[in-house]
């Protein structure tokens, strides 16, 4: 593979959490691991949350330093290599001079989540991908343009101006799929994972009263997110139909308890508790990239449903926290999106579209479970490992593949 010059982008330095950090920052290790000459650039203009204070700061200092300890600890080649523009002024890691000389000898720039700003130093040869990472919610978003998001327009201008639009909604080209296009030309992609970071994780059985766990944000929109007269929701709406999990398996005899790890306001934490669950705060679950990585470490599974909009839509959308679960060697039982046509399921990765469904998939785990940790590793390994997802992807970047039933933008170059 020809060795590339990359600007990969998120948004770890306005959120530092753990697995915040593991959803982006996997893409860097993944495509330097590949022999690509890769940074990290962060460029939201947002305010930086603080998450020991929590609050907006207007400090860089927290977030910076976030950034290096990660690289120092998972990948110290790429020490030098990160960007972290504080509300595009302060320049955090590399020098903006540094930063802009790469950008402007860059093959391609990834815009993960579609979060930051397009560098102004960027060649105009530069491919510049838009890598969709909440399906539904951004295809609804460009297609009705809520007035309760802020900069909508702005934000699906920006959209719109980029060269390729890559999706997690795997599904998206189906007939049963409710993603709108907007317009676009999709090809679809998934969470990377570069294994050896998590092969200490994966070799380690969990503790004696292991429960299955989840980390979570309950939080709902901002406003009403409707397409052709249907109201989507957000992860609460489906973490409801779960509530009664507890006493469904104790009603089987199984015993193994049932851990949520809990962001975001008004969660009906009191409530969720009641029915079973013990609740932890989420935030601080997963305060550093460490503490996610053991949270995983110390769970016997994973047990969660999806937003009520990727599996109302049918998306194929595939969990970034699901697949490190599985990279750690920990089965999941995990709702149905309609990404199982493209996942080996059925040991390791089990699906449910029912709370009796979920009862049943772990039912199944704890039967045999070396079985089913040992499948984990091996769906994490061949439908998820980074060099075989990103080597694809930088591939379909280079040569772009549209699929018969795709669209084509408003500039032709598809």
């Amino acid at each position: 593979m020809e060795r590339l010059r990359i600007i990969i982008t998120g948004m770890v330095g306005q959120i530092p959490v753990g697995g915040v950090a593991w959803d982006y920052l996997q893409y860097a290790v993944g495509l330097h691991d590949l022999g690509h000459d890769v940074v990290y650039h962060e460029d939201t203009w947002s305010w930086p949350y603080h998450p020991i204070q929590q609050q907006n700061v207007d400090d860089p200092t927290y977030s910076a330093k976030f950034i290096g300890d990660f690289f120092a600890r998972y990948c110290p080649a790429l020490n030098t290599k990160w960007h972290y523009l504080h509300l595009h002024e302060t320049s955090c890691g590399m020098s903006r001079q540094d930063f802009d000389a790469f950008s402007r000898s860059a093959d391609i720039f990834i815009n993960v989540s579609g979060a930051c700003q397009v560098p102004e130093s960027l060649s105009p040869s530069c491919i510049k991908v838009f890598l969709d990472t909440d399906p539904g919610y951004n295809q609804i978003m460009l297609t009705e343009r809520f007035a309760w998001s802020e900069n909508v327009q702005r934000w699906c201008a920006t959209v719109a101006g980029h060269d390729r639009h890559f999706t997690y909604a795997e599904n998206i080209h189906s007939p049963d799929c409710l993603v709108p296009h907007a317009g676009l030309s999709w090809q679809t992609t998934r969470m990377p994972i570069p294994l050896s970071l998590w092969r200490d994780a994966a070799s380690r059985t969990p503790p004696a009263g292991a429960p299955w766990t989840t980390v979570m944000t309950w939080n709902a929109f901002k406003g009403k997110l409707i397409h052709k007269g249907v109201e989507y929701g957000s992860k609460g709406a489906e973490f409801e139909k779960l509530l009664n999990l507890p006493a469904s398996l104790k009603a089987r005899n199984i015993n193994v308890g049932l851990t949520v790890a809990v962001g975001g306001k008004a969660a009906p934490l009191d409530r969720v508790a009641s029915h079973g669950w013990r609740v932890v705060d989420g935030p601080g679950a997963s305060l550093t990239p460490e503490l996610y990585e053991q949270f995983i470490v110390d769970s016997r599974g994973e047990i969660s449903p999806a937003k009520h909009v990727y599996v109302a839509t049918r998306s194929g959308w595939f969990s970034c926290r699901t697949a490190c679960y599985l990279a750690a060697g920990r089965p999941v039982v995990v709702q149905d999106t309609g990404f199982a046509k493209y996942y080996p399921t059925g040991a390791g990765l089990l699906t449910f579209d029912t709370p009796e469904q979920a009862v049943e998939g772990i039912a199944r785990v704890e039967a045999d479970y070396a079985r089913h940790s040992a499948a984990a590793l091996h769906v994490a390994s061949e439908a998820l490992g980074s060099s075989n997802v990103l080597r694809k992807f930088v591939d379909d970047i280079v040569r772009p593949k549209v699929h018969p039933g795709a669209k084509t933008t408003a500039s032709g170059q598809f």
